[in-house]
């Protein structure tokens, strides 16, 4: 029917909206300096969702002692990679006295660029961005995201291969379909 199929539209151009949103990395001090508080706002609001789609999914997908999969699948389809891993890096550095993370993943967060952003009384900011599930579960859907985020960056898309095609083949395979067949 024409009203769900407009709903679902909605949902769908709202989805494509926050999954294209890009993520900001730098402090409210320096979106301010630069013009850019809309843009960090914005960024900020998207990672807090993100914050608590993580806590929803591994609550949803956490059964019988195991965390499934489509966890991540769920909310990559939300955010994409690149928002879920940087709330779980910021959260696994707020947290970086907690041994239920395991040392890889504390390590891996330790190299993902994460700008300390004070507020007037000196709290880092990103603090509440930390996702306040269990840091033993926490630390799973860390390890399934990056999994799945390694085997997303393996897999180009159709316009990532199209794109990595050399000129010359491209325009071949132009010719070739624009020629009468016989």
């Amino acid at each position: 029917d024409v009203v769900r199929d407009s709903i679902e539209q909605r949902a769908e151009a709202a989805l494509d909206a926050q999954r294209e949103l890009p993520l900001y990395r730098h402090d409210a001090a320096y979106a301010r300096e630069q013009g850019d508080l809309d843009l960090y706002r914005a960024s900020r609001r998207a990672n807090i969702a993100c914050k608590e789609a993580i806590e929803k999914a591994i609550s949803e997908h956490y059964c019988d002692n195991v965390l499934h999969r489509e966890a991540v699948a769920q909310v990559a389809e939300q955010f994409g990679h690149e928002r879920i891993l940087y709330v779980l890096a910021i959260t696994i550095r707020q947290k970086d006295w907690d041994g239920r993370f395991s040392a890889d993943n504390k390590q891996w967060a330790k190299t993902v660029s994460v700008s300390e952003n004070p507020d007037a009384w000196g709290t880092d900011r990103n603090c509440y961005l930390a996702v306040n599930s269990h840091s033993g579960l926490v630390d799973l859907f860390t390890k399934l995201a990056r999994e799945d985020a390694r085997a997303h960056e393996r897999r180009p898309s159709v316009l990532g291969r199209l794109k990595s095609r050399p000129p010359e083949a491209a325009a071949e395979g132009v010719k070739k379909t624009k020629e009468p067949s016989l």
